[in-house]
């Protein structure tokens, strides 16, 4: 297994890996400086949708639950960047849509520029034939309020490609196949 190159990754995203696409790192667009998305060396870099879900306690009582999940405990927002409170965290989806292909495995790492304000990223793999937006998870690390901002980069994907594997996503007919929009735990 070996991780792929900008020219591999450019290949396989005009087969419809990534879409939309950005083939090269951009760093600045119409509104200035942006934080870097697109394609780089050994990856790509993601962009947060403007679709936001921030983790609140406004109903006191209400434990966090992965087989029962209480949906009161986000508030959708729909905005171009995000407050997120002091240790807390808030869900988030890509604005790139991904057909990974079944002989590839991907990873996520959070962005330094983010990191460096005490923001972590969390993405769980993206296995072999899996398809959606990507449901991204932001922890606010800090004391004090973080901002987050919609349409620019927020993790770096690394894909590994090797053999394809007895049974992809796809043929077990995972239970995040196809996701749209954030997506919450599902059982």
């Amino acid at each position: 297994m070996s991780i792929l190159p900008d020219w591999r990754i450019r290949e396989l995203a005009a087969a419809g890996m990534i879409e939309p696409f950005a083939d090269r790192l951009v760093r600045s667009a119409e509104q200035g400086q942006v934080i870097s998305y697109g394609l780089s060396s050994f990856g790509y870099d993601l962009r947060c949708a403007d679709e936001w879900k921030v983790f609140t306690n406004a109903h006191g009582n209400t434990i966090v639950d992965p087989k029962a999940f209480d949906e009161r405990a986000f508030i959708d927002i729909q905005a171009p960047e995000i407050i997120i409170p002091p240790n807390s965290f808030v869900l988030a989806r890509s604005v790139e849509y991904l057909r990974i292909p079944d002989d590839v495995m991907v990873v996520a790492l959070g962005k330094s520029t983010y990191a460096r304000v005490g923001i972590v990223a969390n993405v769980t793999p993206l296995e072999p034939g899996w398809e959606g937006h990507v449901t991204l998870e932001f922890s606010n690390t800090t004391p004090l309020p973080a901002k987050m901002y919609a349409f620019e980069g927020c993790v770096q994907l690394l894909f590994f490609q090797g053999e394809r594997p007895e049974v992809t996503y796809a043929d077990r007919q995972g239970k995040y196949q196809g996701q749209r929009g954030v997506t919450l735990p599902r059982l």
